[in-house]
């Protein structure tokens, strides 16, 4: 297939988890700002950001990471080949369930370590002990998710995306559904928030389980066992596994910063919600359509489909970034306070959290083309290069934390993320260029590129200045929202000029966008 016969279906492909993504950031929203509401930047917040944090990164580390990372390669190859693709899913299945029981159990038994490590600053005060009880009931998601994020990536290898990429809406569904009947029958909001956590786990895991019987693909629980396709499996998986842990560490050191703070926290985690929202929506939609189809490629030895669909996901990633950047670069303070500064929520913690906002959005292209760089060397099975570039990362992002925290307070984890994120994706593209022709930028990608640049600059200067104007009225509880909107609509519209007066894309290309 000649690399432009499917461009439409590849730019689809994006927009189908985007979309459903997109809804789960919205919800997510709901669920931030119920959370914010009710418990502002109180130990019971913290707490539960804690709890909640240590599943996740374990997920992170073990399947969406990690263990996606080198497994949904081998599966993609595997199908293109004609090879039992779902013995060996079984299988993996059956490992990956195995080692996140052992994990789950030891976690249980050893909460208040896990705590230690994470949020050291908590030890003494009631935010210690309230976390170490909520992580104990949060935990056990790890293994309903981690499953579900297998099932994913063999939806994902199948081309059918969208089960997979709906299924984390169900989430923040029942999380705010849990602190919403809580609240109205007069219950500890925060446990049943707690509780919701692995509830929502085995919703997701029943979803993405039922899209993949009707795929053909119906796992089931069976005894592990240690085939030569799993040994390989674990040979790749492990560097993955060893650069997912240095992610993690850096997290960690942000979190331990963080934790000396009181609030910070839930300042933190308020602006990763909003920066995650284009992340989400463009590097997470283009890491798993990306990886797949550039796996099949160079199954096929279709270089040159590798280097299009490479391209065209770059050039997807910044459109849509590049001005996300800008504007949350320009005007922080207003989408926070309108989001979030209600109930226990209040204006120092809006300031805070903007303040932390503006310092992750200048890293939010770097986060999202990590996402487009990392399959060119994960769909050649590499991840050793990717584990080495991250090492180098974790120890900036130390050093840069620590060292900077006397002077920036928790700040100085939002610094560190940030330039450490910048210095990760700029190994990553120096060492693409060993790689094959699908890693090369083409002329298509060259002449976009500082289009795009032009079109976010001209943006943010409106965005700037509409900001202004729009001001006075961000205070006003009735009017607020409409502002906000009107701030948004117009950025948005200044782009899409700008991006067609500069000959980024052309009428025609937008409306089309648009329409897909």
């Amino acid at each position: 297939m000649s690399p432009k016969s499917n461009p439409i279906r590849l730019i689809a492909s994006f927009f189908t988890v985007s979309v459903w993504t997109l809804a789960s950031r919205v919800m997510g929203f709901v669920r931030e700002i119920m959370f914010a509401s009710f418990f502002g930047s109180s130990a019971t917040a913290e707490a539960f950001q804690i709890a909640f944090a240590l599943p996740n990164m374990f997920r992170r580390f073990f399947a969406e990471g990690a263990f996606n990372m080198a497994f949904v390669p081998m599966f993609a190859k595997k199908l293109e080949n004609g090879e039992d693709a779902k013995e060996f899913a079984q299988n993996a299945m059956a490992n990956l369930a195995t080692i996140l029981i052992i994990l789950t159990t030891i976690a249980l038994i050893a909460m208040p370590w896990f705590v230690w490590a994470t949020a050291s600053g908590f030890v003494g005060d009631e935010r210690f002990d309230l976390a170490t009880d909520f992580g104990r009931i949060a935990f056990p998601y790890i293994l309903f998710i981690s499953l579900a994020a297998l099932l994913s990536g063999v939806l994902n290898a199948l081309g059918r995306f969208a089960a997979a990429a709906a299924a984390p809406v169900f989430l923040n569904i029942i999380l705010v559904a849990a602190m919403t009947l809580a609240y109205y029958q007069g219950y500890d909001v925060g446990r049943a928030l707690t509780w919701g956590v692995p509830v929502a786990g085995v919703v997701q895991l029943g979803i993405v389980w039922v899209a993949a019987k009707r795929a053909g693909i119906r796992l089931m629980p069976q005894m592990p066992r240690l085939t030569p396709d799993i040994k390989k499996l674990a040979l790749i998986a492990l560097p993955a596994m060893l650069a997912g842990g240095v992610v993690q560490v850096n997290l960690l050191v942000g979190r331990n910063v963080a934790s000396d703070f009181e609030g910070a926290i839930q300042w933190l985690a308020v602006a990763d919600r909003l920066y995650q929202l284009p992340l989400g929506v463009v590097g997470i939609a283009i890491g798993v359509v990306l990886l797949p189809d550039l796996s099949r490629k160079l199954s096929a030895g279709d270089a040159d489909g590798g280097q299009y669909a490479f391209n065209r996901a770059t050039e997807f990633a910044l459109a849509l970034t590049l001005p996300a950047t800008v504007g949350l670069m320009l005007v922080p303070e207003h989408v926070v306070s309108v989001l979030f500064e209600r109930g226990a929520f209040n204006a120092n913690d809006s300031a805070m959290t903007a303040s932390a906002l503006a310092i992750y959005a200048v890293g939010l292209p770097a986060f999202v083309l990590q996402k487009v760089f990392q399959p060119l060397y994960f769909a050649r099975e590499d991840t050793k290069t990717p584990f080495r570039f991250a090492l180098v990362s974790m120890v900036l992002n130390a050093v840069l934390a620590i060292g900077l925290r006397e002077y920036y307070g928790f700040l100085a984890a939002a610094i560190g993320t940030t330039l450490s994120s910048i210095a990760l994706v700029v190994l990553l593209y120096f060492g693409t260029r060993r790689l094959g022709m699908e890693a090369q930028f083409d002329a298509g990608l060259k002449r976009t590129v500082p289009r795009l640049f032009a079109a976010s600059l001209v943006m943010g200067l409106a965005t700037y200045g509409l900001g202004q104007l729009l001001a006075p009225y961000f205070g006003q509880a009735g009017i607020r929202y409409a502002a906000l909107v009107v701030l948004i609509i117009g950025a948005i519209a200044v782009y899409a000029a700008a991006c067609v007066l500069f000959g980024a894309f052309t009428k025609q290309s937008l409306r089309g966008f648009v329409k897909r």
